[in-house]
């Protein structure tokens, strides 16, 4: 088989990170013997994931003369431009917020657990805390005991965890201090945060928001440049009538929601093996299904994922098997979903 015919073979190949052909994404091809090398470069990170690909790509070499692939990636992560007048934020690429319409749901787990495995995976990851009420993030990544540090008494230097640049106003408080502040003030302090640290260059920006349709979540709106949002619920009709609220919201906004995660979705009892569905079933995948967004993930209601949470070792730190295979799954599904996104006009917002 002509190596024509056979790109356009590999071109047809569906990437299980999308769902869609590689089509573009296949740079080349290089024999070598009875060794066909692929070359591919993809729009999000991609350590760790040639088994996977290359179990997808084996098929396209029946019948054509090879019997080994070498898979060859490339990363080349793009920084998608959002369609509002807000200014680009220099050195970081894209943002990701993570929401939720009510709190209790894992969302500050996920936000976490997604920062970490992208940060694995090989992109440059920074996590933002914008949950000035209930900062969760200094204990979740080990920085409890941490304070960040100035040169000049104006811009702030993130701490750094497993790879991740991190800020949160819990960071600048002493820990048992309520934030009793008035809205005004949460917005400037949000807006502080994520301007006056100097957070280098970055693939990613994760922020965990405050849970609701609130000031925080209108400032992201209208003053920072937010690529794409990740909306997470538990499976419960309660939780799901909330996060509609949320993911309404984005949308309304013109901010690209880039997929639901269905959290506690199930308990396998370790004991016996056996399932059991405490919040009820399928419905962040019928929310999903509803507003034709993607289900990025399900993921079960593991004690393990909350104790090493507490000690501040996500599960993501293990991104390739077991409970942090899923949050590597996530991570590379949202980065795809992300990569995919299209601007669109951006609304005048009016508070009523």
């Amino acid at each position: 088989m002509d190596v024509t015919a056979l790109a356009a073979r590999f071109a047809q190949i569906v990437d299980p990170a999308t769902d869609k052909p590689l089509g573009a994404s296949l740079t080349g091809l290089t024999p070598d013997g009875a060794t066909l090398g692929v070359h591919l470069t993809l729009p999000y990170p991609v350590g760790g994931y040639e088994p996977e690909l290359t179990q997808a790509l084996r098929p396209a070499l029946v019948g054509s003369g090879f019997s080994e692939l070498k898979l060859v990636l490339h990363s080349e992560i793009p920084s998608i431009k959002t369609s509002n007048a807000t200014q680009a934020i220099a050195g970081i690429k894209n943002i990701i917020a993570v929401s939720s319409g009510k709190g209790g749901v894992g969302k500050s787990t996920t936000a976490t657990n997604l920062a970490v495995a992208l940060a694995q995976q090989g992109a440059r990851v920074g996590l933002l805390d914008a949950d000035v009420y209930g900062p969760s993030l200094p204990l979740m990544m080990g920085l409890e005991d941490e304070q960040p540090t100035s040169v000049d008494g104006k811009k702030i230097n993130p701490l750094q965890r497993h790879g991740v640049n991190v800020m949160s106003i819990g960071f600048l408080i002493p820990k048992d201090q309520p934030m009793v502040w008035r809205g005004p003030m949460v917005t400037q302090a949000v807006t502080q945060l994520l301007n006056d640290t100097l957070w280098g260059e970055l693939d990613y920006l994760v922020v965990d928001m405050p849970p609701g349709t609130g000031d925080t979540q209108l400032t992201m709106a209208q003053r920072v440049p937010v690529s794409g949002v990740v909306i997470v619920t538990t499976p419960q009709d309660v939780a799901v009538a909330d996060s509609i609220k949320g993911l309404l919201m984005w949308q309304k906004v013109s901010i690209p929601v880039l997929g639901v995660v269905e959290n506690m979705s199930v308990y396998h009892c370790p004991e016996c093996g056996h399932e059991e569905h405490l919040f009820g079933s399928g419905g962040g995948e019928a929310m999903a299904a509803q507003f034709g967004v993607p289900l990025l993930a399900r993921m079960p209601l593991v004690p393990q994922i909350a104790l090493q949470t507490d000690q501040g070792l996500p599960v993501a730190l293990d991104w390739r098997s077991g409970q942090g295979g899923a949050y590597g799954v996530l991570a590379r599904r949202t980065a795809a979903a992300l990569s995919a996104v299209q601007a669109v006009a951006f609304p005048s917002i009016q508070v009523e």
